[in-house]
């Protein structure tokens, strides 16, 4: 199992070069970066359940954008995998953000994971004028023509909602075929997606099945179904908190890589929470 974190970094904390080397120096795997482009004040949406519900943490108003805490986390480490965990690709040009995730794949060395997902917060679609009812399909097709990019000499894509004529782009991402998808979300919409053309399904667990015993098997039910080996396609988690007894249920429970939520008021509290979480990992994976 990989153990990692993700940080919705903002103005407030450490910035992402330094509290990467920090992640990395206490033995961690990987560090991945929410994304919100703005949070309109209207607030129509709530605040899912799931994610912990009630008044919206100030942190979401305050992210930076994930791709440049990719860079510089990949800049100030050697071997962390840093990644989008998620980006909201709808809201987002899919050929702009197929060259940003080849140029940080490519300046990293391969060390690039790029996590998508649907989103949750209508009021942010309506902003960039986004159709909320179609955004999964096109997440879908954005995926489908960025593969085109990553890995054809004269790359195209003729979609519903998404195409591209005959194009060059370079540089190309070094991991062969572009970096690995995650996708996000926990939804029966979201599996069966995953299933179907994800690299990873990437939940944070739901609250129905916080451990995701009936949530995996079921998942590995989709892939069958959609063709796949079952065994193909690896989960992986980001739940809001974690303890020692909840982490030996995932890794019993097959999932192949987790990312703790680290956060804190402060950089010196989120360096303590850091620490927590190093002597959590440790105790169950014994490194």
């Amino acid at each position: 199992m990989k153990v990692g974190v993700y940080v919705f970094a903002t103005d407030l904390d450490l910035d992402p070069g330094p509290l990467a080397l920090e992640i990395e120096q206490r033995g961690f795997d990987s560090m991945f970066f929410p994304e919100h482009s703005h949070i309109p004040v209207s607030r129509e949406t709530d605040y899912p359940d799931s994610y912990g519900g009630g008044v919206l943490p100030d942190f979401y108003k305050r992210t930076y954008d994930p791709f440049i805490s990719c860079s510089f986390a990949a800049a100030a480490t050697s071997t962390l995998e840093v990644g989008t965990g998620i980006a909201l690709l709808a809201l987002r040009d899919a050929v702009h953000t197929a060259k940003l995730v080849a140029s940080v794949d490519r300046l990293s060395g391969g060390r690039f994971t790029f996590g998508v997902g649907f989103g949750w917060n209508k009021d942010e679609y309506l902003t960039h004028g986004v159709d909320w009812s179609t955004r999964h399909r096109k997440v879908r097709e954005q995926v489908a023509l960025m593969r085109e990019m990553w890995t054809q000499d004269i790359a195209s894509y003729d979609g519903e909602l998404v195409s591209l004529p005959p194009s060059w782009c370079w540089p190309k991402p070094v991991q062969e075929g572009g970096p690995k998808v995650y996708l996000g979300g926990s939804g029966p919409v979201t599996m069966r997606h995953a299933a179907e053309w994800a690299d990873v399904w990437y939940p944070t667990p739901p609250m129905a099945d916080p451990l995701l015993e009936e949530s995996i098997p079921r998942f590995r039910e989709l892939l069958a179904d959609a063709g796949r080996d079952p065994d193909s396609v690896p989960v992986g988690v980001a739940p809001g908190s974690c303890d020692e007894a909840e982490l030996e249920a995932y890794l019993r429970n097959g999932v192949s890589h987790i990312n703790f939520f680290l956060g804190g008021e402060n950089p010196a509290q989120m360096l303590e929470n850091l620490d927590a979480l190093a002597k959590l990992r440790t105790s169950v994976l014994g490194r």
